[in-house]
């Protein structure tokens, strides 16, 4: 996702955070709740930190800086994701321990970690004295789909961001990468992203089990007897998605 798309998807937010680089008023910790935007946003705001060609605060998007932050690859922004439906405290450690360091290619350092609510309760715990200390170029994302699901002590030491999904938004995003309205319309609703929207779209089940919710629901306005006999049938598609 571009500049561009971000904006388009997140435009409040989008000039916030503007603003707030233009100010130079950066914080050290942010929490973003939702999915729609919020890694990019927090890899936009990487890039304006590292970004060798910046536009006044607009990274470039095209310096090799740029390139490795978007392709993950960048040695001074470490993004943590679950493994095993959690983020075990090993790992924090370890993330507490380069705290301390100086980046690789620069003073700067950030740390993005997704689903941030699956970090075990030890973990979130061994944050809070990096967070309420921070170290001056160190910068620190936290990323969930739900901030009530964070420890309120990890919230209270945040500054919230809220990314909701834009329907209209993310349907458009959709049609411009090629798909038809109907399909772009109907991943529109039923993802949080356009990367969730697209691993769907090459889905099988998820059309299937579209289709065969569509045509029960038919059935069952038109009060025909067949509707009842899917359901099983439908069932089973919802088990194997």
């Amino acid at each position: 996702m571009n500049q561009e798309q971000l904006k388009a998807c997140q435009p409040q937010q989008f000039d916030r955070f503007v603003h707030i680089l233009e100010q130079k008023q950066l914080n050290h910790a942010y929490l973003f709740s939702g999915y729609f935007g919020s890694m990019e946003m927090a890899l936009f705001l990487s890039k304006s930190l590292f970004c060798t060609e910046k536009q006044g605060v607009l990274p470039c998007e095209s310096c090799r800086n740029c390139k490795l932050i978007d392709q993950e690859e960048f040695p001074d922004v470490t993004i943590i994701r679950p493994m095993n439906q959690i983020i075990k405290t090993e790992r924090i450690r370890e993330l507490v321990g380069q705290f301390s360091q100086s980046g690789i290619e620069n003073q700067r350092q950030v740390f993005i970690i997704e689903q941030a609510e699956k970090m075990h309760v030890n973990a979130a715990n061994s944050l809070l004295k990096v967070i309420e200390e921070p170290q001056s170029e160190t910068y620190i994302f936290f990323l969930t789909n739900d901030q009530e699901q964070m420890l309120p002590t990890i919230r209270s030491r945040t500054q919230i961001f809220q990314f909701k999904k834009q329907v209209e938004s993310l349907r458009n995003q959709l049609e411009q990468a090629g798909l038809v309205k109907n399909k772009a319309r109907l991943l529109a609703e039923f993802s949080q992203s356009q990367a969730e929207a697209e691993k769907l779209t090459n889905q099988t089940s998820f059309w299937t089990l579209l289709e065969e919710s569509e045509r029960i629901y038919s059935w069952l306005d038109a009060g025909k007897k067949e509707s009842y006999l899917q359901v099983s049938k439908l069932a089973s598609l919802a088990d194997d998605k």
